[in-house]
């Protein structure tokens, strides 16, 4: 198994990795197969089914998939070019994707919210449609977004193709058992080990310069956080906190006013400022999806400033950690909110994290799992119900509760020798078991939970 730091680490848009960069990267792959046919095209359509339907308006499903098939991509994505590009659709209820003449697309028509039963294949369902002069369907493709961005066909879904299963890597571990043996076996660390696969399907500059631009994104995020002020876009009136805590936390620098426990409230708002600005529409960093992207950056940061020795020389180390464990979590369960509650996003955030942590704190490769384990275990069970659909609440608070639980994992399996009672395998597929069972109403749809018991204006 194979899924590079890249992958489990994408610059994009905000607010949600799996309800706006996936369907946007879906309608360019559609845009690509459309290039790729014979056909001569007139128009386009859209439905959308599942969570991206109950939560689409929220999570910017809509717009997502509008600038997706006029052309637009998270990894580029430019928010003043964005929203001239929708008025103008709206003005002409047409788009126009390079590469294909114009195309007739009105929003109000052929973009339709489906909230019957899910699609047969994952929560996050979504179709779209090619139309030709008389308005009949001559191409189309069921789309599915499965957590962090990563977006699967229909048949792709059916055959069970997930993970890159090209070159093989020199350590190919599906398993953190077998993650544990190989590094037993190599005497080398889990970042070591996750390098040299990155680096068998690419080159060490690449590595370095990569994982360097993914921190820069990451960190420039924290700070816009820090430092904007106002009210969250979507209706709730959320206000935006994470300045005003940080300014009062540097106010209170050198006057003895600290507890020890202040530092929890440092974690809390670089994590804040992460998600603020996710759901303002800002540049993230999935890690390992939008709606948990604060959650790591806040654990390195809080790393670089509060801990003594820390270096940014091994943020890479840091990052390569995170990705294994992510890519174990993703692989033998999941990281969409959608297929298996907020377990599955903020818990697996945190059990990088922690891994992460543990390992630039230079804990073994069995503490390491350990402090995954931890993180992830605390967080079985946790639902996604995010109130009125919004990336908001509780979403920007639990990162920074997120983050907290993190540090505390790394530091308690560091206290240890790496050997306990639950392996992270156990963990994995208990919250694999878990999301399974739990109700839909809890799985990103704002049907239960906080979404019905807290008002929504």
């Amino acid at each position: 198994m194979f899924l590079s730091v890249f992958d489990m680490f994408k610059i994009g848009v905000g607010p949600s990795s799996s309800h706006t960069m996936g369907p946007m990267v879906a309608a360019a792959r559609f845009l690509e197969k459309m290039r790729a046919s014979h056909f001569e095209f007139h128009g386009l359509r859209a439905s959308l089914h599942g969570s991206l339907a109950f939560t689409g308006v929220g999570h910017g499903t809509d717009r997502a998939t509008i600038l997706g098939l006029a052309g637009f991509l998270p990894d580029n994505y430019d928010h003043n070019k964005a929203e001239s590009a929708l008025n103008s659709i709206r003005e002409t209820d047409q788009v126009h994707p390079t590469g294909l003449p114009a195309l007739k697309f009105a929003p109000k028509e052929d973009l339709k919210f489906d909230f019957g039963p899910n699609l047969s294949g994952h929560a996050n369902g979504m179709i779209l449609m090619a139309t030709d002069a008389q308005g009949d369907v001559i191409l189309q493709e069921t789309y599915f977004s499965i957590g962090g961005g990563f977006i699967m066909t229909k048949a792709e879904i059916l055959a069970g193709k997930d993970t890159d299963e090209g070159t093989p890597v020199p350590y190919p571990f599906k398993t953190a058992a077998e993650m544990l043996q190989m590094a037993k076996t190599s005497g080398k660390t889990i970042s070591q080990m996750k390098a040299a696969n990155e680096i068998s399907r690419g080159c060490p500059d690449s590595l370095a310069k990569g994982c360097a631009r993914l921190w820069e994104v990451m960190n420039a995020c924290i700070d816009r956080g820090l430092n904007t002020e106002g009210i969250l876009p979507g209706g709730l009136n959320v206000r935006r906190r994470a300045k005003s805590i940080h300014d009062a936390l540097q106010a209170e620098r050198g006057m003895n006013l600290n507890a020890p426990h202040t530092v929890n409230d440092w974690m809390i708002a670089y994590a804040m400022g992460v998600n603020e600005e996710n759901a303002a529409g800002g540049q993230v960093v999935t890690a390992p999806t939008n709606g948990a992207a604060g959650v790591l950056p806040a654990v390195i940061r809080y790393w670089l400033d509060h801990v003594p020795n820390a270096t940014k020389t091994r943020i890479d180390e840091f990052l390569l950690t995170a990705a294994a464990i992510g890519g174990l979590v993703k692989f033998n369960a999941s990281i969409s909110g959608a297929e298996a509650g907020c377990q599955a996003e903020v818990g697996s955030a945190a059990a990088m994290a922690a891994a992460g942590l543990c390992a630039v704190m230079d804990g073994t490769p069995e503490q390491v799992e350990n402090a995954a384990e931890i993180a992830l275990e605390h967080h079985l069970g946790m639902t996604c119900d995010p109130v009125k659909g919004l990336v908001q609440v509780p979403c920007i608070e639990r990162n920074g509760l997120g983050a907290i639980k993190a540090v505390s994992a790394a530091s308690l399996a560091m206290r240890g020798n790496g050997q306990h009672f639950v392996p992270l395998d156990s963990v994995i597929e208990t919250m694999r078991q878990t999301g399974a069972d739990m109700h839909e109403k809890y799985k990103e749809t704002s049907l239960g939970g906080l979404a019905v018991n807290v008002p929504n204006c």
